[in-house]
This record gives structure tokens, C-alpha cells and sequence, in this order.
């Protein structure tokens, strides 16, 4: 999928990332680079009003440590407010992206190319075994933790997707399910799709909001550098 989200191109960035890389340890900057190796635009996530912080905070943190970028959020019901002591700063490591409703939400994410999974026990159609992962970029939907998925969402679904229960329970709670989904399906992608990591210019952009965060007055270190061209210009 291509990126169309850059306000500057990748020298604008490159140029940058090679000035803030003087203001932190070359371990640092190594941790970045490999953790921005890892991340994928490839599986995304819709959450569906999520009524517990701690809920939210547990799906940020799944997306973070599976490599997942964005997390997308419907709030009509329910605030996305993750529990900041569970979420422990993963909120600047993943991207956040508010829609209005849940249909708004969908119809974004079928125009980016994604095909839209809704996770519930209550349709027979794939497990985490047998979905297929290299057909396409795909959404996984979660819903609310007393409702489960919108019928809206049902609606709209191009797939279905559920974790096989062999105990009594019907199911799992949203936190559990996501944690099982996302490393299984990622671990799949990445075994068996062959453009699942982000294309060059979405990296490059990424490592640059990172860098400006993990730099201490990262803005007006920039601000000083185009100054000094400025004079050195005239």
C-alpha cells in the first residue's frame, strides 16, 4: 500500500533524522531503526467503542508489541481513553486514528485496500490457522466488551474470524482475543507475505516523529539548525 501521508519528501526527512542522530546514543537510534524494521501497515486494527481503559490500554500495547502501526477507533458509544499506567507510554509508538462512525471507519479502510475481518465467535468462517493472510492488507475488528461487534460492522465484513474454544467458555475477553490474534497473524504474515513491512518513504517519515520524541527540545534544535542556513545562505 502506498503512503500518502507525508508532508515532505524523504530527503526532508533524511536531512533531519541525520541531525537529531547526533543528539542521541548510537544504541538508541539502532533501537529505532530495528523496531521501525518490524512494524507493518499491512494488519491493521478497528476497536469499537471500548468501554474499560485497561481494555484499551492492553489492544495499544498488542498493536506495539506485534509490530501493528495503527490502531484505528470508533467512539460513539465509549471514549478510547487507554489506562495510562497499563498502557506505559506505548501511545507514542503507535498511531491513532479517531473515526466518527463505525461506517465512516470502514468505508475508510476498504478505500485504502483493506479487507475488513470482524473477530467473533458466532460465525463459522476462519480461525487463526486457516484465514488466509497473503490474499490482502486486512482490519481486524474488535468490539465492545458487553456488546461485542456492531451489526454495522457484521454487516460490512468481508471475512470472519474466531479463536476455537474448547472449554466451556463461549469466548474470550477483547484484551485476550487481541493478544492471540495479533501474534499469530503477524507471525504468519511475516513467514509468508512478502511486502508486509513499510514502504521507504512511510519509514522514513516515522523514524523522523520518533527521533523528534526520544530527542530532548528536538524542535528547537531544528529551529536552530534552519536559522544557521538561513544566515549562511545570506
Amino acid at each position: 500500500m502506498k503512503n500518502t501521508e507525508n508532508r515532505h519528501d524523504t530527503a526532508w526527512y533524511r536531512t533531519r533524522i541525520e541531525l537529531l542522530a547526533e543528539f542521541m546514543t548510537p544504541e538508541r537510534y539502532a533501537t529505532l531503526c530495528r523496531t521501525i524494521d518490524c512494524r507493518t501497515n499491512y494488519v491493521t486494527v478497528l476497536a469499537e467503542n471500548m468501554f474499560h481503559g485497561q481494555n484499551a490500554a492492553a489492544l495499544m500495547r498488542h498493536c506495539e508489541a506485534f509490530g501493528v502501526q495503527r490502531l484505528h477507533t470508533v467512539e460513539t458509544v465509549c471514549p478510547f481513553e487507554p489506562n495510562p499506567t497499563i498502557a506505559r507510554g506505548t501511545e507514542q509508538w503507535v498511531d491513532l486514528v479517531r473515526h466518527g462512525s463505525t461506517p465512516e471507519a470502514i468505508r475508510t479502510l476498504k478505500a485504502a485496500g483493506y479487507r475488513i475481518v470482524a473477530t467473533t465467535p458466532h460465525r463459522e468462517d476462519s480461525t487463526p490457522e486457516t484465514f488466509d493472510v497473503a490474499r490482502g492488507p486486512f482490519a481486524l475488528v474488535f468490539g465492545t466488551e458487553h456488546a461485542g461487534i456492531s451489526d454495522e460492522a457484521i454487516a460490512e465484513a468481508d471475512e470472519f474470524l474466531r479463536i476455537p474454544m474448547c472449554g466451556m467458555v463461549e469466548s474470550l475477553n477483547v484484551s485476550a482475543s487481541a493478544a492471540i490474534l495479533l501474534y499469530q497473524l503477524t507471525e504468519r504474515m511475516r513467514r509468508t507475505v512478502t511486502d508486509w513491512q513499510l514502504d521507504e518513504p512511510t519509514r522514513t517519515e516515522l523514524l523522523y516523529r520518533w527521533m523528534c520524541r526520544s530527542v530532548k527540545d528536538s524542535e528547537q534544535i531544528l529551529l536552530l539548525k534552519a536559522a544557521h542556513n538561513t544566515n549562511d545562505r545570506e
